[in-house]
């Protein structure tokens, strides 16, 4: 009964996260790959969309912020970079980017998958 009203699915390797009609998250499959969310759970709510790597998950939400979890090396801690204003989010397959409202990209995960250790760059339009 869990899984109805289901708006969006994502998925890592061994794991699946889908956003409900009301805006949470349920996740399921391998913890260590994203299906352990228990730790973020309370965060997850107005979520608009989620993006994955192979082994973490970033969920925005209605505010522009944005909830990471999943293997750390594959994106699921974001601590280390600001997250706010996210407009988009897009993913290699142990990074994750990200753009923000002014225009500037933030990128955290594996620095051999572009990861960048946390670097955020001004993007100029040409």
């Amino acid at each position: 009964d869990q899984l109805k009203n289901v708006q969006q699915i994502q998925a890592t390797l061994g794991a699946f996260a889908a956003i409900l009609q009301d805006g949470s998250v349920l996740t399921w499959g391998k913890a260590a790959e994203g299906g352990d969310s228990s730790e973020v759970q309370s965060l997850l709510r107005r979520v608009r969309r989620i993006h994955a790597t192979y082994g973490a998950f970033a969920a925005i939400l209605a505010d522009g912020s944005v909830v990471t979890w999943g293997c750390r090396e594959a994106g699921g801690d974001s601590s280390r970079v600001e997250l706010k204003d996210v407009q988009q989010i897009c993913t290699t397959g142990r990074a994750f980017a990200a753009i923000l409202e002014d225009a500037s990209l933030v990128t955290w995960g594996d620095l051999d998958s572009g990861g960048h250790n946390a670097v955020r760059y001004r993007m100029k339009y040409l």
